[in-house]
């Protein structure tokens, strides 16, 4: 009996085995059931979704970058398209004859291609930035295992020149500096895509339900720059910097009626086609960038508040004693003389700091800081280009403004501007009282559109009347003082300014920043001209310095303008 229960017991345990196992298979094959339900119809789609992404592969397609022509449409910024080569050796079927066809347009060994070629590698890159010509030619020899990328290289076919205005484009093709960096986002156009089925090795297959986005080039941009006046004032602008001894320099020329930027250089620059090998700090352009004290050239800018709010007449006299006291401050002469009774046009003949210095206290701060800011000092002008800055004017609302300033400021000391400012302030006053906005750009080309840049209008810095009284006494002052930037047959309206260089403590006891602003024809203004020479050392005065460099440079404008001689100019118009 007990053998009995024994062998009962056993078969009962042997049953709950087989059930238990049966159980355990049942549900899992449940399991199983119910996943390829989900696979094969709740979720379907979705994973045949996934099994079409891992054979889908997307490339994006670069834009090109568009074009920079000057305004008679010579070339200055364009992409050239250059290849990089690499290998993939372990798909590679024939690494000899691959290897010899590559030496022969590569600048490697044959002994060396194949060494790689014969390699364990899954990919080695061979050359960057190889010439379109070869890129091309390895194209076509379609050859499995080799790639071909094409990469835009933005070059600029003059070099140096115009490089402040231009800037650079970096390897990411991102635009930096003057044109390239503030029309960045227009000359870049946008990218296009191309989606589809990745082959064997790795390339789209076309019409295997690929999607194609072709990329949208970006704008040409028309300057109002002058090829030849930029390649004039460059030239210029290095000679005087030798022929003087200085340490840098800026020069702009402008069309006072519109504001439009014919050329704009700076010394030292560089080459844009290889910014890299150049200092960081040569980038930016100074002529829009950098602050510097404009000396007396300012007194045009005094001259004219005097004459607009009535503080003085074009006619009237003062008297120089030769010193002036202004909020503490004793101020002189720049020959520490005096010169005792003289007229308006003589202050600026002689470049009087006690005569603007009498103006200025004449006219009270606040008269004179509100025709100062309408003059575009202590703001953007809002040319269009990269990095400007707005100079730096102190005010009788700021707690750093002193009543000493009052009288410093009259004659362009301790006010710091940047070029374009007094190259449009003076503008102003050749504009008939009416300040413009510079502009450098003024077309844009986007596919079929053209857009042409209309001069921009900012306000009235002073009456006509009183620019065209202050016109002739600028133009008197040169001949009294029988400038050196005088031009035979034409009168020319201008002023030269000598700054004192700030160091920490005061000012340089040496060191000057000369200067000279003038536009002409007087009666008719075309072109005007700003010249800076920082630190001459052969003289530190602006009408020995830079008064003869503008000479010079509108000696060859008015042939490079057409702009006949006064005499000749009247009598055709009449």
């Amino acid at each position: 009996m007990m053998i009995n229960n024994s062998r009962s017991g056993e078969i009962e345990s042997s049953k709950y085995r087989v059930y238990s196992v049966m159980a355990i298979m049942c549900a899992a094959a449940l399991v199983l059931i119910g996943q390829l339900i989900r696979w094969q119809i709740i979720e379907h789609h979705r994973f045949v979704a996934w099994a079409e992404a891992e054979h889908q592969d997307e490339l994006v397609l670069p834009a090109r970058r568009g074009d920079i022509r000057d305004r008679n449409g010579h070339l200055l910024a364009t992409d050239l398209i250059q290849y990089d080569i690499s290998v993939s050796p372990k798909i590679i079927s024939d690494p000899e004859g691959t290897a010899e066809r590559l030496a022969t347009v590569l600048d490697i060994p044959e002994d060396k291609l194949l060494a790689v070629l014969n390699s364990k590698s899954p990919w080695t890159p061979l050359v960057n930035g190889a010439p379109q010509s070869v890129g091309e030619t390895i194209i076509g020899w379609d050859i499995v295992g080799v790639q071909v990328e094409p990469r835009p290289k933005r070059v600029y076919p003059e070099g140096d020149m115009a490089a402040h205005l231009l800037g650079f484009v970096n390897s990411n093709g991102n635009g930096f500096y003057g044109i390239e960096g503030y029309y960045d986002n227009m000359l870049k156009g946008k990218p296009g895509l191309q989606a589809g089925e990745r082959g064997p090795f790795g390339e789209i297959i076309p019409l295997a339900g690929s999607h194609f986005i072709p990329p949208v080039a970006g704008s040409t941009l028309y300057l109002t720059i002058d090829r030849n006046i930029q390649y004039l004032i460059e030239s210029e602008l290095r000679q005087a910097i030798i022929q003087y001894q200085a340490q840098r320099g800026a020069i702009v020329v402008l069309e006072p009626k519109t504001g439009a930027v014919l050329g704009m250089a700076s010394y030292p620059s560089y080459d844009p086609n290889n910014y890299a090998a150049s200092e960081d700090h040569l980038f930016p352009d100074p002529a829009v960038s950098e602050q510097y004290e404009p000396g007396s050239v300012f007194k045009i800018v005094t001259m004219a508040a005097g004459l607009d709010a009535g503080a003085v007449g074009h006619l009237g006299t003062i008297y120089d004693g030769g010193s002036i006291e202004v909020g503490g401050r004793v101020i002189y002469n720049w020959d520490r003389q005096s010169h005792g009774t003289v007229d308006m046009t003589d202050v600026l003949a002689k470049s009087l700091n006690v005569g603007v210095a009498q103006i200025a206290v004449a006219l009270g701060k606040e008269r004179f800081y509100t025709y100062v800011r309408r003059f575009g000092f202590g703001r953007l002008v809002e040319i269009d280009l990269g990095n400007e800055g707005p100079g730096t004017l102190k005010t009788p609302m700021e707690a750093s403004w002193h009543e000493s300033d009052l009288g410093t400021n009259s004659f362009g000391q301790g006010i710091a501007v940047t070029p374009i400012q007094i190259a449009a302030a003076v503008g102003a006053i050749a504009n008939e009282g009416l300040l413009v906005k510079p502009y450098v750009v003024q077309r844009i080309v986007d596919g079929e559109r053209s857009i042409e840049v209309k001069p921009t209008v900012v306000r009235r810095a002073v009456s006509a009347d009183t620019a065209k009284k202050l016109t002739d006494m600028l133009v008197e002052a040169q001949e009294r003082a029988n400038s050196l930037a005088l031009l035979p047959g034409y009168r020319v309206a201008g002023k030269t300014g000598t700054a004192q260089i700030p160091v920490p403590g005061g000012y340089h006891p040496t060191l000057t920043l000369a200067s000279f602003a003038g536009y002409f024809p007087a009666d008719d203004p075309q072109v005007l001209v700003l010249i800076i020479i920082d630190r001459p050392l052969t003289s530190k005065w602006g009408n020995e310095t830079a008064a003869p460099a503008f000479r010079r440079i509108a000696e060859q404008l008015v042939v490079l303008l057409d702009i006949p001689p006064d005499e000749l100019r009247l009598a055709m118009n009449n």
